[in-house]
């Protein structure tokens, strides 16, 4: 059965802040889980203790946690500098710890390269492999934790190593680890992909999580991306797995310049998960020639 739930990036960036009131209510919303950012301070021990009470906190409100996160530009894994990866492979680890403390069963983001980091050509094939074979040694402590990494491609302006379906799947069937799968987010998708219902069937054999995210990361719905197309595609090819709404806003600021949000997208986190929930929980019911089953009830 497929579980909605809300990315808090709309929230926190570091799930620093008390965000108790903020899980109670989007636990009475209906959502199913919570999708967690997930960072660390590099060469240092991650703070597991709290993230295992971010875990423990989620679960006690009936909310089970996925988690995300992004690679630091300066740990890429496509660096030609060994020592560079190792540093990034061994951050990537401590991520996945964070996760399992937290009691995530997904980390999914495109941590397969440094963010937002570019060099101005295609990625080469050495690029490629050298992502390729640090993915394989932290799918690896992935599977001893638990945890199954969902690859998630960015649009061109964001990455350069993977920006389609195309290039995701060739990559997982590289990596070639049963802990190393496909995430799919509609936001890319709709810059990316020439036919959006193609790429969900070509991530299809692969596919653990989906992000539902406007084309102007607003609230679903409200926007041009097709979601009753997408959540078809997704029931075609009876995938029942989790679906996580992603929205960015003017805040936190960080993220916001980070995102290039410049104007507000929405009244209200609140209003965002309330109205993206009743629009996409409407489309999963009512609209949709083969339904998928939705775990929550409205």
């Amino acid at each position: 059965m497929n579980r909605l739930g809300m990315n808090l990036f709309t929230w926190t960036m570091t799930m620093d802040e008390d965000l108790s009131g903020t899980l109670a209510y989007l636990k009475q919303t209906g959502f199913d889980f919570v999708e967690m950012p997930v960072g660390t301070t590099p060469g240092e021990s991650p703070n597991l203790a709290k993230w295992q009470r971010l875990g423990r906190q989620a679960s006690a409100l009936g909310l089970d946690v996925q988690t995300c996160s992004l690679l630091p530009p300066a740990l890429t894994l496509l660096s030609p500098d060994a020592a560079v990866r190792k540093a990034g492979v061994t951050y990537l680890k401590q991520i996945v710890d964070c996760s399992a403390a937290a009691e995530s069963s997904i980390l999914m983001g495109p941590f397969f390269a440094g963010f937002k980091l570019f060099s101005g050509k295609p990625a080469t094939a050495d690029e490629w492999a050298w992502s390729v074979e640090s993915m394989y040694a932290i799918a690896e402590h992935a599977q001893t934790r638990g945890v199954m990494l969902a690859i998630e491609s960015l649009n061109r302006f964001e990455t350069y190593l993977l920006t389609c379906a195309d290039d995701t799947r060739r990559y997982i069937e590289a990596v070639d680890h049963p802990y190393c799968r496909a995430a799919f987010d509609s936001f890319h998708a709709n810059i990316e992909e020439k036919n959006v219902a193609d790429a969900i069937r070509t991530l299809a054999p692969y596919l653990v999580h989906v992000q539902l995210s406007e084309n102007d990361r607003s609230t679903p719905g409200q926007g041009q991306v097709n979601f009753t197309n997408i959540l078809q595609t997704l029931a075609d090819v009876d995938y029942s797995g989790p679906l996580a709404i992603e929205a960015f806003g003017v805040n936190p600021p960080e993220l916001a310049a980070a995102t290039h949000i410049f104007r507000p997208m929405f009244t209200s986190p609140e209003q965002l998960a309330r109205d993206g929930y009743a629009y996409l929980t409407d489309v999963l019911k009512n609209k949709l020639k083969h339904r998928i089953a939705v775990s929550t009830a409205v």
